[in-house]
């Protein structure tokens, strides 16, 4: 081919001054093959839906084996079990340890922010994760009740049913919405949605972690301060939260709860503070919430701190996880509270595990099919919600825990697991003494690992757009409440997409001097114009959506040129050149918009070229006849193709 095409849309082409020849060979905008409507349909299809090629392994394969392969794929430890070896079950027993000593401390606070017992915060540590090891795809993530999560399942259902005056119906609103959840998460998968959760932008999750870290811990103020009013408000924004806490202190706070909670509160932060000094000592910042628990229980124990006014959890139930199948509400009043409060926490239990088991499989360089860990997911709640767990999903802290702690395979899970089904079993007592104000002290140690303020600042850099979903989010959740806060982060994510289609970039190319290269005037300034040529580049297919905004940007680039080049005493522009690399789709309102620009640049005696046209559009080019409107002689292969042509007739015409 005697010419290319510059990514930037200046394609680089034959000579371009008036006196220069027209090149003597010029290629033409070839038409592709047209494909028949099944075919077609099916390529689409197979683009939306399996970009991946998910059944690529089967091809040309045994009926045995592709049996084998079949039941791989939906658990894949069948798979990956069949090398396992020693050395990777020591690095599995390794990890499962460190996140056990550190989910079991966490579980019991996670659940009373899900308004919740203690013990269902451990049994939701033991179930799903034997699901999620079967039939997940990541060998590092953690699986457990998260902070985020059990507010926001709190927080809606809270909304409800009261969980004080009705806690049988309020646990069973929560399994229901567990269930659901479980639902929605693997029919995304199953359907192949996935890209769905990619809607709520990685700046308005930033926005939300960050407004839902400040909510939780303020959340936690009452166990850490020892308040026991039951007039503390119920709702998480902080002008109430902290209104109930200063109505409170004078004769509600206790100044041992605040000793206990301060003291181990600076433990853990040190604890993560060296954590994150020395890597190799990952485990100390593991391990303290688990010693701040032993510690602070033999202390309130020998001490009996509680008859003082120090709050404990006080009896949790020893055993495994009851059937909680006949819980569920599948009918009635609250169902449909069940499934929008499941699909809403769904949203965001499945954003965050997929995030976390991407960043990691990254770290590991190897893949994660994205549609099976939704599947995977939503079965571990579904089978969870049966057997008296909340929803569940990927810890980040959890995962990081365990990543540096050396697992191999979703085996540390099951360790993990086992750990759990344990201390369910035979320790649950101990915890009898434990203070609440140790699981305020860990939980609010843990969320403020999810302020970051490193990404807020980068994104405020990059996109202001990102930033202000980023803000919408974090002052929607700490200002009014936590699902205002992701309606806020999901609204503006999605304003944000319609305006980036409704309008897209349009940009004039100039020549760069020395050679045959078309760039962006703005981002070169010593990019030329050619004298009487306009040339436009499209950086968007063209929809009914962005179509008349398109053409009225065209014709205002026109009316700005012609008012520099009277002004300066140049020939008025004779072509407008439209650069159409980028434009990867048109459809029938983008067509009429083309035709109505045609119409309109030829009554001012201006001609329309078309440049680079893509296969797709230049198909249905043809198929509108708007390529005969327009001439197929005026459809060119690359701007410099139709700056050699045009040059030349503009000399003629200007002589």
């Amino acid at each position: 081919m005697a010419n290319s095409n510059s990514p930037d849309g200046g394609g680089s082409g034959a000579r371009n001054t008036f006196n220069d020849e027209t090149p003597s060979v010029r290629h033409r905008v070839a038409l592709p093959p047209k494909e028949g409507l099944l075919k077609e349909f099916k390529s689409v299809v197979q683009e939306t839906f399996f970009h991946d090629a998910p059944l690529r392994d089967f091809k040309d394969q045994t009926p045995s084996k592709k049996v084998l392969l079949g039941i791989q794929a939906v658990f894949p430890i069948v798979g990956w079990a069949r090398n396992y070896n020693l050395r990777k079950l020591r690095g599995d027993v390794i990890s499962g340890l460190t996140i056990a000593s550190l989910c079991i401390p966490q579980d019991i606070g996670y659940a009373k922010l899900a308004n919740l017992d203690p013990k269902y915060g451990l049994y939701s540590s033991f179930v799903p994760p034997l699901i999620y090891a079967a039939m997940g795809s990541s060998r590092d993530i953690a699986i457990g009740p998260v902070a985020v999560v059990s507010l926001l399942l709190g927080t809606l259902c809270q909304a409800v049913i009261d969980p004080v005056d009705h806690p049988a119906e309020y646990l069973r609103l929560a399994f229901t919405a567990t269930f659901f959840a479980g639902i929605f998460e693997a029919g995304l998968g199953f359907l192949r949605l996935g890209f769905l959760i990619d809607f709520l932008s990685h700046a308005a999750v930033v926005g939300f972690m960050g407004g839902a870290a400040i909510t939780i811990s303020l959340q936690q103020l009452k166990g850490f301060l020892g308040i026991k009013t039951k007039k503390f408000t119920k709702k998480t924004d902080i002008v109430s939260v902290m209104r109930s806490v200063f109505t409170e202190a004078h004769h509600g706070w206790n100044w041992q709860t605040i000793v206990i909670g301060s003291s181990f509160l600076t433990f853990l932060l040190v604890a993560k503070f060296i954590g994150k000094r020395h890597r190799k000592l990952f485990w100390v910042p593991a391990i303290a919430p688990l010693i701040s628990v032993i510690v602070s229980t033999f202390f309130v124990f020998i001490t009996r701190a509680d008859k003082d006014g120090v709050q404990i959890v006080k009896h949790i139930d020893q055993g495994i996880n009851p059937i909680s199948a006949h819980k569920i509400y599948f009918s009635g009043k609250y169902l449909t509270d069940g499934i929008r409060i499941g699909g809403i926490a769904g949203m965001v239990a499945l954003t965050e595990a997929v995030a976390i088991a991407r960043t990691f499989a990254a770290m590991k360089d190897y893949q994660i099919d994205g549609n099976k860990e939704m599947i995977a997911l939503g079965s571990m709640n579904v089978v969870g919600s049966l057997t008296s767990c909340y929803i569940t999903t990927g810890s980040f802290s959890r995962s990081a825990v365990n990543y540096m702690a050396g697992c191999q395979t979703t085996v540390s899970n099951i360790v993990m697991s086992i750990v759990v089904a344990l201390t369910l079993l035979f320790i649950t007592p101990l915890f009898k003494y434990t203070p609440n104000a140790i699981l305020a002290a860990i939980i609010i140690s843990a969320v403020l690992g999810l302020i970051d303020i490193d990404a807020a600042v980068l994104i405020w850099k990059i996109d202001k757009l990102d930033f202000l979903a980023c803000m919408g989010a974090f002052f929607g959740v700490v200002f009014i409440s936590v699902e205002i806060g992701l309606l806020i982060s999901v609204v503006i994510s999605f304003a944000k997409i319609l305006l980036q289609v409704t309008r897209p970039r349009t940009t004039v190319l100039g020549k760069l001097p020395g050679t045959n290269v078309y760039r962006n005037t703005l981002q070169y300034p010593e990019a030329t114009k050619i004298p009487g040529i306009l040339i436009i580049r499209v950086d968007s297919a063209i929809y009914f959506s962005n179509s008349n905004y398109v053409r009225e940007r065209a014709l205002r680039w026109l009316r700005e040129e012609q008012e520099k080049n009277k002004e300066a005493g140049m020939p008025k522009v004779k072509f407008v050149i439209i650069e159409m690399s980028p434009v990867t789709d048109i459809d029938t309102s983008g067509i009429h918009s083309l035709e109505e620009l045609l119409k309109s640049l030829e009554k001012q005696d201006i001609q329309l070229i078309l440049a680079n046209p893509g296969p797709i559009v230049t198909q249905k080019l043809h198929a509108s006849k708007f390529a005969d409107e327009i001439k197929e002689e005026n459809i060119f292969l690359c701007v410099g193709d139709a700056v050699a042509v045009c040059a030349p007739k503009l000399a003629e015409q200007l002589a």
